[in-house]
């Protein structure tokens, strides 16, 4: 009787060990994935931003202004700002 007492509280305590294992081995794999996973977003978040920054590069401050949905009316007051940094 007591031989089975031990080994069922053996078995317990093995039961117990291998599921906090497989949790804690399960828990850094899925840190791991959002490690990398936010990584790729970043490095993502940067190409794009360089791509913007390559199609900006050669836009005037008016036409920006048109890109990123302004009025041509509003956009024009940009242009004669420009002009007048440039001629200083």
């Amino acid at each position: 009787m007591q031989g089975r007492l031990w080994a069922g509280l053996a078995a317990i305590v093995a039961v117990a060990g291998f599921l906090t294992w497989s949790h804690l081995h399960a828990y850094r794999a899925g840190k791991q994935a959002e490690r990398v996973a936010r990584l790729e977003a970043d490095v993502k978040a940067y190409e794009k931003r360089e791509g913007i920054d390559h199609e900006v590069v050669g836009m005037d401050r008016y036409r920006i202004c048109l890109e990123l949905g302004g009025v041509p009316d509003d956009c024009g007051q940009l242009r004669g700002l420009e002009e007048a940094t440039h001629g200083e």
